[in-house]
């Protein structure tokens, strides 16, 4: 699984691409077949309360999964898409069983 960790408007720090790193790869566990993760943290207004928006963007055989939140944290974030992610995984498999 290839992971894409993706900036805007602030420089990520070390500590925040560990714990997507681990957040992330905990999703192959779901699923073997994921391909791609693509993940885009952005602050959208500096100085205000909900700034963070967060999205990850799942490649696997035949769709693509995606998830987006704005949250207080790029962690909030990240936890919240993963639990979005978790359910649309299992969506999938359940289709892929059934064909």
């Amino acid at each position: 699984m290839e992971i894409n960790i993706q900036a805007i408007h602030f420089e990520a720090t070390e500590k925040l691409h560990d714990f997507i790193q681990k957040k992330v790869s905990k999703l192959g566990k779901f699923s073997d077949e994921i391909r791609k993760v693509e993940v885009s943290l952005k602050v959208v207004k500096p100085e205000t309360a909900l700034n963070k928006e967060t999205a990850i963007l799942l490649s696997v055989p035949g769709s693509e999964l995606r998830a987006n939140k704005v949250c207080d944290t790029f962690e909030e974030g990240i936890d919240e898409c993963c639990e979005i992610l978790t359910r649309q995984l299992e969506k999938y498999k359940d289709k892929q069983k059934n064909r």
